[in-house]
């Protein structure tokens, strides 16, 4: 029999998994790490005989991760769909992911490529489980619910991991242990590994029953071109792919950077400013980020889903204009946090939300979302390849130009996405 949907116990648990595993971005890539990173490194770093500026490598690292996750999601998710193990998959990246994350404690400049290792590691970790998860959102609600339960799951990821951030800032500014910086990537990968087990006893492991039979890796690829043919003959979900694909290449990038950006282009008064200062910002987007997914939500249920997206990315494009020609001082960098905040929680939200409700009624929730995370993930290879490269030509101010680009390319993309029944709001 399979999975009953619109359970209110199965989609908690699986809102769960993103309280869980947010702590990650937040704490890793968006807060400790790079301000831990940035002084715990030269400026030039040599790395396997290259110099290269610290940040410059920092980006080819998240960018090789996503590479890699981007070759072998679509295969496993097309053996995972065969064979119904989506659970499966999803615990072995978590685990990887966190444990990869609690050995940056033994981070050190002296040993830079076997630590970035551990950065290369805990982004595949935590991308690569997010593409199973995100395939159970189809498969646990119909689709009036995908744009209020895409959004309870990422407003769940931004309070818990902004709970985790405000312990491990007490532990920092509060000299309580020593390393506490240290620490707090040991705390961010027990969070996770514990907090993800209510998911993972709530989930279903074999939705549709499925009893594989012969080689999983062939039929594997047999579900995966079994998809891609259906996605060929699917115009709208092809065109809101290829808008996705492009502003997403800017959203992410940003939310990687934006830190980097914040350490080297404004002026603060003093370096206890400056650490304080992108902490608060970091928080600001994190809750507000909580409001904008909810309004985003209700927002795509008035006017739909592509408008409301195109709204969103617009607004994107103008962050990027203000970041590059005004933002110089603390308290602008305080304003363009606020702003993020508010688009980051609807874009993330809604951008997986409208692609469930394009999918056709299908089995091959996690094959569909691999194409969805394959772009994701290429977007930000492009992305954050880009970004440190102009900046090693130029400077990081520079780099914000190209994202820019990305938003305003997706904007007009998604305009090109036909109606659909699904994506129509009521009013």
């Amino acid at each position: 029999m399979s999975l009953q949907k619109n359970n209110k116990k199965v989609i908690g648990a699986w809102t769960m998994y993103d309280w869980a595993n947010s702590v990650y971005p937040l704490v890793i890539t968006s807060a400790i790490f790079p301000i831990f990173y940035e002084k715990s490194t030269p400026e030039i770093i040599s790395f396997l005989g290259v110099d290269l500026v610290n940040t410059e490598l920092y980006s080819y690292i998240i960018s090789l991760s996503y590479l890699v996750v981007a070759f072998l999601s679509p295969l496993l998710s097309g053996v995972a769909d065969y064979s119904g193990n989506k659970k499966s998959y999803m615990r072995f990246f978590c685990y990887m992911g966190a444990v990869a994350c609690i050995s940056f404690f033994f981070f050190n400049v002296d040993q830079i490529e076997l630590s970035m290792l551990s950065v290369f590691l805990g982004s595949i970790g935590f991308s690569g489980s997010l593409v199973f998860y995100n395939a159970y959102l189809p498969a646990i609600c119909t689709t009036d619910l995908h744009d209020k339960v895409s959004a309870k799951g990422f407003s769940r990821g931004y309070i818990g991991a902004s709970l985790l951030l405000i312990i491990c800032l007490i532990l920092i500014t509060g000299k309580i242990i020593p390393d506490a910086a240290r620490w707090s990537f040991v705390l961010t990968g027990i969070w996770w590994i514990g907090f993800s087990q209510i998911t993972f006893k709530g989930l279903p492991s074999n939705i549709f029953n499925h009893k594989p039979e012969g080689n999983r890796l062939t039929k594997g690829f047999e579900e995966l071109k079994k998809v891609w043919k259906q996605m060929s003959s699917n115009k709208p979900l092809k065109r809101y792919l290829a808008a996705f694909f492009t502003y997403s290449m800017g959203v992410q990038t940003v939310m990687l950077m934006a830190v980097f950006f914040g350490t080297k282009e404004i002026t603060w008064s003093s370096p206890e400013e400056k650490d304080t200062g992108l902490i608060i910002s970091i928080l600001v987007i994190q809750f507000i980020a909580v409001a904008g997914a909810y309004l985003m939500a209700y927002l795509s249920k008035k006017v739909g889903n592509i408008k409301t997206l195109s709204i969103v990315v617009f607004v994107w494009a103008l962050i990027c204009v203000f970041a590059y020609a005004f933002v110089y001082t603390p308290i602008h960098f305080y304003i363009i946090a606020a702003v993020i905040g508010f688009v980051m929680g609807g874009v993330q939200s809604l951008s997986r939300s409208t692609y469930s409700k394009l999918l056709p009624e299908t089995e091959d929730h996690a094959s569909y979302f691999s194409f969805y995370d394959v772009l994701e993930k290429m977007g930000i290879v492009i992305g954050t390849f880009f970004f440190g490269f102009i900046e090693g030509m130029f400077s990081i101010r520079e780099s914000v130009l190209m994202l820019i680009v990305f938003f305003i390319i997706g904007f007009f993309l998604l305009l090109r996405v036909p109606k659909t029944e699904a994506l129509q709001g009521a009013a």
